[in-house]
């Protein structure tokens, strides 16, 4: 079956949308290009944070109290590493160890993190293509008041706190975007485009970095949605809001809508922001209102029916 939606999505906020569209699609409909510039090696293990956040919420594994990580959770392994004074600040989980220790055997047999990420949906009846932006390494690097952190650096271990002035990604110009997504992207049965609300600099732009990928997103004829991640002048999870004030950027959709410019053709904002609608169509792109916070389940199918409306309009 061909693919139609094609959602790009780094961790949290983009996997509750990821989930909601897997939920309305009909089984391989659905290719989901996952963020991997955070993706690190940590104690010999290669950790896939964002593809690992998508796993969990599409299979309902998903921690709901701490908002990452798996449902259930033991620290058995972590408890006993700290206690013979090993590196403590990134957590692993017991079970959520397990794919670490897995997809990290898997590379060293050669195989590709793309395949390596199959085997996983499969593994967990995943109904649709998870893939990786690409099977060679790209690094998110934030310059900061502390120095040029990657990602888990400036997130995990150093909690968000340093000053963000600068964002790359390492790597990217040489990396080779996956050639499901490129196929994809300019299938003959593509409908929509979707940039989940994800954090722009973190998740998504990460993912355009990769060569090939814009142009693809350029070359094709179908709408570009994007579905804000601010809410209120408010990021809803994670540092957003911080760093667009520390870029001296108002956090807000219209901002949003500057940030992903021409690429965008269409953007969903919360009915409370409703009030930028006439500023964010000034600069060409479409606005659709709607309810964009995602609590329950419910709520993920709602807004993915939203935004797959859009496109039969």
């Amino acid at each position: 079956m061909s693919v139609s939606v094609v959602a790009f999505s780094g961790g949290v906020g983009g996997a509750k949308l990821a989930s909601g569209l897997s939920r309305v699609l009909e089984p391989g409909k659905l290719l989901v290009a996952a963020n991997t510039g955070d993706d690190f090696s940590h104690m010999g293990l290669h950790i896939s944070p964002d593809i690992d956040s998508i796993f969990y919420a599409v299979t309902d594994l998903n921690n709901t109290e701490t908002g990452w990580g798996r449902t259930g959770e033991t620290w058995n392994f972590m408890a006993a590493l700290k206690g013979f004074g090993g590196e403590d600040w990134f957590n692993l989980g017991d079970s959520d160890l397990a794919m670490h220790v897995l997809r990290t055997h898997w590379l060293q047999q050669g195989q590709s993190l793309s395949e390596v990420t199959q085997n996983f949906c499969q593994a967990l009846n995943v109904p649709f293509n998870l893939a990786p932006m690409s099977n060679d390494p790209v690094t998110t690097m934030i310059d900061t008041d502390k120095g040029t952190l990657p990602m888990q650096d400036y997130f995990v271990r150093e909690h968000c706190e340093p000053v963000a002035k600068k964002f790359s990604y390492k790597d990217a110009n040489e990396a080779s975007a996956n050639s499901d997504i490129l196929s994809a992207l300019s299938g003959d049965d593509l409908q929509t485009i979707v940039l989940c609300p994800s954090n722009p600099y973190l998740s998504i732009d990460p993912i355009l970095a990769v060569p090939g990928i814009v142009e693809a997103l350029k070359a094709t004829d179908v709408p570009v949605i994007a579905v804000s991640p601010i809410v209120g002048g408010l990021a809803l999870k994670g540092p957003l809001g911080k760093i667009m004030g520390e870029l001296g950027l108002e956090p807000s959709s219209l901002s949003i809508a500057k940030h992903y410019g021409d690429l965008l053709d269409v953007l969903v904002i919360d009915e409370g922001d409703a009030h930028e609608a006439e500023a964010i169509e000034a600069l060409g792109s479409q606005v659709c209102i709607a309810p964009t916070i995602m609590k329950t389940i419910d709520d993920q199918r709602a807004l993915a029916n939203v935004v797959l409306a859009i496109t039969k309009k």
